[in-house]
């Protein structure tokens, strides 16, 4: 899409886990396209949450208005539904309508263990990792929905970590992981029946490599030395912006078509492809072909074909 061509002017949308990472790269990439955006999250410049991290949701709604939309900040812990519930009247009171809905809360980073069996994994932290990746998603769909079927044509979107295709055959990280990103597709697949005869359209999205604030500082650079990284690692080549994947839910909202999609697993190397979106660097890294075809297999680390 060309810069200057706004597509979503006079739409409304809701990002939920809007603080950081993939969450603010859709929420400013929707406002690039003029869209007003509330962005929601705990992380805020008076109260942090429990991830210590400088990131809030303050800042993603600058960044959204500083980009061309509206950025509006709203606290809510999704684990609570009445905070969820006064989020979704503050929307249906300010704006009386939802064209797009992006379920991103997660906040699990710092509860899986890798490769940790079932009975070796800290059990408060896994089933906490269960509450914050699917519950919440529930809980906001269940408030949220309604709203979004006033008018025809919304648009929720699922963000996921793998394709439907790659999960289904490959072990991710440990059996809460596992099972929780599971579900968030399997959740993409069970609004795809409830809302596509209803008007609206339901997708699972993932990112592929994602270089998010917190993958950056793992890795002891900037988004200006990410290279660097490629040192020690060298299949991070395929990573990509948070950018990368809020256009492909920019290029979804503004698609007359998009029930196409409905109730599909969709990744935004794939979207890329089809939309002709690029990444901020102008390339397109299609990380699940990567994956497959190259890391996988454990062959040498090329992105020649991929990019």
């Amino acid at each position: 899409m060309p810069e200057t061509q706004r597509t979503l002017e006079g739409r409304v949308a809701l990002v939920a886990g809007a603080t950081r990472g993939a969450g603010r790269g859709i929420a400013v990439e929707l406002g690039a396209q003029g869209a007003t955006v509330y962005v929601s999250g705990r992380s805020t410049r008076d109260s942090p949450s429990e991830y210590g991290r400088p990131e809030t949701i303050e800042e993603t709604a600058e960044l959204v208005t500083a980009a061309g939309g509206r950025g509006v900040p709203v606290v809510a812990d999704h684990l609570v539904p009445a905070e969820v519930e006064a989020l979704v009247g503050r929307i249906d009171a300010e704006q009386g309508r939802l064209d797009v809905l992006v379920n991103d809360i997660w906040g699990g980073e710092r509860l899986f263990e890798w490769d940790s069996t079932v009975w070796e994994h800290d059990l408060d932290n896994g089933l906490r990792l269960l509450r914050l990746a699917v519950e919440t998603h529930a809980v906001t769909s269940h408030f949220a929905v309604p709203l979004l079927l006033r008018e025809p044509g919304g648009l929720v979107v699922e963000m996921t970590d793998g394709t439907a295709e790659y999960n289904a055959s490959n072990y991710r990280v440990s059996f809460f992981y596992d099972i929780a990103k599971s579900a968030v597709l399997r959740m993409a697949f069970a609004l795809g029946h409830e809302l596509g005869t209803r008007g609206a359209t339901a997708v699972a999205l993932t990112p592929g490599w994602l270089r998010s604030e917190m993958m950056l500082d793992n890795f002891g650079v900037t988004e200006a030395n990410w290279r660097d990284a490629l040192t020690k690692v060298p299949h991070f080549a395929i990573s990509e912006t948070p950018s990368y994947v809020g256009r492909a839910v920019a290029a979804l909202a503004a698609d007359p078509e998009v029930a196409r999609w409905n109730g599909r697993s969709l990744s935004s190397g794939q979207l890329a492809q089809v939309y002709g979106f690029t990444d901020l660097d102008g390339s397109r890294p299609d990380c699940w072909r990567y994956m497959v075809e190259v890391q996988d297999p454990g062959r040498p680390a090329d992105t020649a074909g991929y990019r």
